[in-house]
């Protein structure tokens, strides 16, 4: 059925009007109390086998949604009604911002893909504390917090952006991200390079430890997949180095070539983040580089091209803990996270392995073994 209604309706709709009326339905059906118990037991049947511990939390499964989707924490209770084991928001900066200019949003659809260049458009990390500090919980569910920089900042003042936001943010997340993967704010990535990333994380970890005294905040940083394999293994070293929590890998990619796209010419060649089908092998790739390098001292989570249960299973194989996603839902519908679920706890019966944290990294310690 949805796959019919996104033919005939969103297909033909422009992408970010599309995902502005989804969302609207979602925040609606979450506020009508039986309709959103109706939808919870009908999308979000629980599994006791894919019970997951991550992060010193406790979640219902492994499977989130990735940042992106509810930049402002405005449909966090929908999102979890829907199915989503933990919700991450943002990505959120310390001043609002609109983005960049529309248009800004492009479907690949031939391709299963998205190409975004929204530019962290978000209500700014002051108004997001606020809304988490009011929220009414209807739904028990994680929630995850990205933060990443004021276009306007310089780099060299990036550091105290991002301070501010954890400081009003960390007391209402329970765990938190730091973003210098996106490819739509100018220099954001060079802040990628361990000499300027060192001293970025070690100021959030501080800033957060102050603003909650009484809790450590989970703290992870989100890489992207266009680093070389040099890089992501000093990004790791890094990590452990500190004393971070994980490592998210990973962003969208700013590559085309090679990618197998058959969407037209008109749309590859926009500018921005393509997610999607496309960057499923190079985050898979990242993914089983990173766990080759930390194995079980930081929680790993996987995103980038997750499509269905295999996706999601592989990602576990591969050394994830948690697996979050975000462009298959465009093109899935509200039914995904439920085949997921479903997916991973038939694959996880029908394998050897007692629990999913034993089936966490098996592949990558096969090879090494």
């Amino acid at each position: 059925m949805y796959a019919l209604f996104f033919r005939l309706f969103f297909r033909r709709m422009d992408a970010e009007r599309a995902h502005r009326t989804a969302f609207r339905w979602i925040r609606l059906a979450v506020r009508v109390p039986v309709l959103r118990t109706y939808v919870a037991a009908a999308l979000a049947p629980r599994y006791t086998g894919l019970r997951t511990e991550a992060l010193g939390l406790r979640m219902h499964g492994p499977f989130g949604l990735a940042a992106g989707f509810d930049k402002n924490a405005v449909a966090i209770d929908g999102m979890a009604m829907l199915g989503f084991d933990h919700v991450e928001i943002g990505t959120v900066t310390a001043r609002p911002q609109p983005g960049n200019p529309p248009r800004r949003l492009f479907r690949l659809v031939p391709d299963r893909a998205l190409i975004n260049r929204m530019g962290f458009n978000n209500d700014g990390s002051a108004a997001v504390a606020a809304r988490l500090r009011a929220r009414r919980e209807v739904f028990r569910t994680v929630v995850g917090v990205n933060i990443g920089k004021t276009k306007v900042v310089p780099e060299d003042e990036a550091v105290g952006d991002y301070v501010t936001s954890a400081e009003r943010l960390a007391p209402h997340a329970d765990y938190l991200v730091v973003n210098v993967s996106s490819p739509n704010t100018p220099g954001l990535r060079d802040l990628q390079a361990v000499d300027r990333l060192r001293p970025l994380l070690a100021a959030v970890r501080d800033a957060a430890d102050r603003s909650v005294p009484g809790r450590r905040v989970p703290l992870l940083v989100k890489i992207a997949p266009d680093l070389a394999d040099d890089d992501i293994d000093a990004v790791a070293d890094l990590a452990v180095d500190l004393g971070l929590d994980g490592i998210i890998a990973t962003n969208t990619t700013i590559a085309r070539d090679g990618l197998g796209l058959t969407s037209p010419a008109g749309l590859t060649g926009e500018t921005g983040g393509l997610s999607g089908a496309p960057l499923k092998r190079r985050s898979l790739e990242v993914l089983r580089r990173l766990y080759a390098r930390v194995g079980d001292r930081l929680t790993l989570v996987g995103v980038g091209g997750v499509e269905d249960a295999e996706d999601a299973w592989e990602r576990i194989l591969a050394g994830a803990t948690l697996v979050q996603g975000y462009s298959a839902f465009i093109y899935e519908g509200p039914f995904w996270a439920r085949a997921i679920h479903k997916g991973l706890d038939a694959r996880l019966a029908a394998s050897p392995y007692r629990t999913l944290a034993d089936a966490v990294g098996a592949d990558v310690r096969k090879v090494a073994a």
